[in-house]
């Protein structure tokens, strides 16, 4: 289980594994484990020690027959851990500041449609998530153009046209930001990791 990062993360196994990957929101982390996206910042943990109520979740995944099994004894155990946590009195306020920083360029842009200052958007969000802001707008830009790019392939055009629909100033600035995050360009992560891969 890993929490938001602005850096690459390498994860190395031995032998074959299977297992189930689930992508929370900031949002999703507080409502279905209870724990705030800030204690997870920058970390990569395991599950038993996040949210000790799913430290039975590997075995019993691993005795499951078929993936319709696996996907329902996940649902199961999400759905209690939402009806045990409920949505915290502060999900609107953090929903609506993450919506404004995600349509955003610029953190004061965000503030202005929030009403808010910089200081108290910049405060709140580094508080709840663990990461500034500006990284967060980082995160927002780099999942939008890995969606694009997996979608798009790697053309030169694709490469520019994705920067483009990202927020990124031109594809010089995707292919570094990319570097920065993931530890290699976008196209050796379509060669490596990709859904072609």
């Amino acid at each position: 289980m890993a929490g938001l990062h602005l850096d690459p993360a390498r994860i190395r196994q031995s032998g074959c594994t299977r297992g189930v990957y689930l992508a929370l929101s900031p949002l999703g982390a507080a409502a279905l484990l209870g724990v705030p996206a800030s204690a997870l910042a920058g970390h990569v943990a395991d599950l038993a020690d996040v949210a000790p109520a799913l430290a039975d979740l590997p075995e019993q995944l691993a005795a499951c027959t078929g993936w319709p099994q696996r996907r329902a004894l996940v649902e199961r155990f999400l759905l209690a851990g939402l009806a045990r946590h409920q949505e915290r009195g502060n999900a609107p306020e953090l929903r609506a500041m993450l919506a404004a920083l995600s349509r955003t360029p610029r953190v004061h842009e965000a503030a202005q449609l929030l009403g808010c200052s910089r200081r108290h958007l910049s405060g709140r969000v580094r508080t709840q998530l663990g990461v500034t802001a500006k990284e967060y707008q980082r995160l927002v830009r780099f999942a939008s153009a890995r969606s694009r790019l997996a979608a798009a392939g790697t053309t030169r055009a694709a490469l520019a046209d994705v920067a483009a629909a990202s927020g990124f100033a031109d594809q010089a600035h995707l292919s570094r930001e990319w570097r920065a995050m993931a530890g290699c360009t976008p196209t050796g992560w379509l060669r490596t990791e990709g859904p072609a891969a």
